[in-house]
């Protein structure tokens, strides 16, 4: 029986660039939680898009030679295309450039109108293009730090809106719904904005003229958080879903969902969301992932190298939802061997192997109770608590604690023992044992199903079942002493164990390749190299002068900076002596320690020593010099030992 509608909504994405990781991280976490749902009872819709107007959009079209239609086109298929390859299903993708969004906006525009929260007034300031926001406090003159240019004066007439006549509204309202913006710390922050006191925003642009028109009046066109925000309405028109359950965003954009959004649709007398979700930010080598940055991870890479399960495993179980988390390869790969390959993997390798052997694949009968059954039940009613609390990292945790009983209860019961003894007493607990094992592993594969959709399904189906576990209530997962079907399918690994630096340097060459396709797609594929060097050829010199030089590679053990020396890193590399050797390399203003650490490289290995700050640097590392005399490390493609002498 239905338990009701359950609406909630990512981030209506900004189409400025192509997807990254960041945004599969947010659409990852809002598609688990409606996989939950579902399974708890609810007739659920989950809505994502793309945002598509504004000065960005219309300045990085015009950058790449293409108009807004085209650009927004192409950037619009790119997030659709990289939700389908990470089988994320969504039930609704709304875009502001949809007819149908363009009438709703128009909609809640005239109705906040109506109620005397919109009139007409000319703002001339300093405007920064990337935030498209007019910037208050800053000065003539002052840098944009997005764009490293002067922000640019612009006068111009526009709509606004009264938020100053919310700021005891909002906090009224914050008060009577305390879990309204979540987790507290987001709260607290809201909090504190809104008691400044708020003042009026500019809600339309007459300078552009990429955007929705305002029926009235059509030399303006709407502000692109008025036109934004109002798609989450617009993707459920004449669907009597609104008001939404839950709006799941990043924290960077929590004052326009929690104070902009609700005053909006306050001053318009429609219905309010019920809770707001922000969520950390993805860091990447200790930075914000971001496409201004340049330092972004894209998603397909991981998926196709590793699987998609892989991926979304390590974001909900590596990362407490509500803070900020760090992403790498290495530690992505780590988790995977630890957590699925040796650990749920294994489980279900182990436990249909017994019975294969054992009772050739048919199962055993069932059993009410055991050590067990009070430990899952206890395994359930957490793991339910903290999905209910977007709490994934926990419920994760709670049922790998239940993994490591059933696997210690298996090593201390010994059925590989109790299958030698043919008496009664041996069998039945041989019985128990493996019933006990399969019964888990049915409980497991519908606990984690939300997060790990396609391997519970392996596991449902190797356990015989013809069905999908998904479509099953997550109260069926508890020990019930449910009879299991008769006989088990067929056994494949679900998880095989990976080798971490192979699968790194594949993702990673498939990242540098995917990050040429988008750059092609976009119109802005890095330039050919140059076929001459930019710098003069030393002088010639013969193969007995190059045959002096002793190049060998070398694998770096250690890596820290100098002090007092901005330039300089202190490495410890492995050349296949008996200790690894000093190296002092001008490399940090290119390489942060941690980064090289494992890393392979090219070392001139009988260089006359040199001190350089008190340290006696035993070699030195290859890098080519790029303009502005910034190093890259020269390196391999395929695996090279220690040691080895490069001719």
């Amino acid at each position: 029986m239905s338990k009701g509608k359950y609406y909630l909504t990512t981030p209506i994405y900004y189409v400025n660039a192509a997807p990254h990781i960041g945004h599969a991280y947010t659409s990852i976490a809002a598609e688990t939680i409606a996989r939950f749902k579902r399974m708890q009872g609810y007739d659920v819709v989950l809505t994502t898009g793309t945002d598509e107007h504004g000065t960005k959009v219309e300045r990085a079209a015009h950058a790449q030679g293409k108009s807004p239609e085209e650009f927004v086109d192409l950037i619009s298929a790119e997030f659709r295309e990289t939700w389908q390859k990470l089988d994320l299903q969504m039930d609704r993708f709304q875009r502001t450039t949809n007819k149908n969004h363009g009438k709703i906006v128009n909609e809640l525009f005239e109705a906040c109108k109506k109620n005397g929260y919109i009139y007409k007034g000319t703002y001339t300031g300093l405007y920064a293009v990337v935030s498209e926001a007019f910037v208050n406090d800053a000065k003539p003159g002052d840098i944009d730090p997005e764009t490293g240019k002067p922000y640019e004066e612009l006068t111009e007439e526009n709509y606004f809106f009264k938020l100053s006549a919310f700021t005891d509204r909002l906090l009224e309202f914050y008060e009577k719904h305390p879990d309204f913006m979540l987790p507290e710390i987001r709260r607290n922050e809201i909090l504190a904005f809104v008691k400044q006191g708020l003042t009026d925003l500019s809600i339309t642009r007459t300078s552009i003229k990429w955007g929705i028109p305002v029926e009235s009046d059509p030399a303006h066109v709407f502000y692109v958080w008025f036109d934004a925000l109002t798609t989450y309405v617009s993707a459920v028109d004449g669907e009597n879903r609104w008001p939404a359950d839950l709006h799941l965003i990043g924290k960077e954009i929590l004052r326009f969902h929690t104070v902009f959004w609700p005053a909006f649709l306050m001053a318009a007398g429609w219905e309010l969301p019920k809770h707001v979700f922000a969520h950390g930010w993805l860091l990447f080598e200790n930075d914000k992932m971001s496409k201004s940055r340049g330092n972004i991870v894209r998603p397909a890479p991981i998926a196709d190298t590793m699987g998609v399960d892989a991926l979304r495993y390590f974001l909900l179980r590596e990362i407490v939802f509500g803070q900020d988390g760090s992403f790498s390869f290495d530690a992505l790969v780590g988790r995977y061997n630890s957590d699925l390959a040796n650990g749920l993997g294994n489980l279900a390798s182990r436990s249909l192997s017994m019975l294969q052997q054992y009772r050739e694949g048919a199962t055993p009968p069932s059993f009410a109770d055991n050590e067990l059954s009070a430990e899952i039940s206890a395994t359930y009613k957490e793991v339910v608590a903290h999905y209910e609390a977007f709490d994934f990292s926990k419920a994760l945790e709670r049922v790998w604690t239940l993994i490591t009983k059933i696997d210690k209860l298996i090593v201390q019961v010994a059925p590989w023992k109790l299958a030698k003894d043919q008496s009664l007493e041996a069998q039945q607990n041989l019985d128990r044992i493996l019933f006990t094992s399969l019964e888990s592993l049915r409980i497991i594969s519908g606990l984690v199903s939300p997060v790990l959709p396609h391997s519970a399904q392996r596991i449902w189906e190797q356990l015989g079942y013809s069905d999908q576990v998904a479509t099953h209530s997550i109260e069926e997962f508890q020990w019930n002493g449910a009879k299991l079907p008769a006989k088990i399918g067929e056994i494949a690994g679900v998880f095989p164990r990976l080798d971490t630096q192979a699968t790194v340097q594949k993702m990673q060459d498939l990242e540098e390749v995917e990050k040429a396709r988008q750059a092609a797609l976009l119109g802005h594929a890095p330039k050919p190299e140059p076929s001459v060097p930019t710098a003069p050829l030393a002088p010639i010199i013969t193969i007995d002068d190059f045959s002096k030089v002793d190049l060998r590679v070398g694998e770096v053990k250690s890596a820290e900076k100098v002090k007092g020396a901005d330039k300089l890193l202190h490495l410890k590399v492995d050349i296949g002596e008996a200790e690894p050797r000093t190296i002092v390399a001008g490399i940090a203003l290119a390489y942060q320690p941690e980064q090289l650490i494992g890393r392979k490289v090219v070392i001139v290995a009988n260089l006359e020593p040199r001190k350089l700050r008190g340290l006696t640097s035993q070699g030195m590392i290859v890098a080519a010099s790029l303009d502005g005399g910034t190093p890259v490390l020269a390196s391999f493609l395929e695996s090279v030992p220690v040691g080895a002498r490069l001719k």
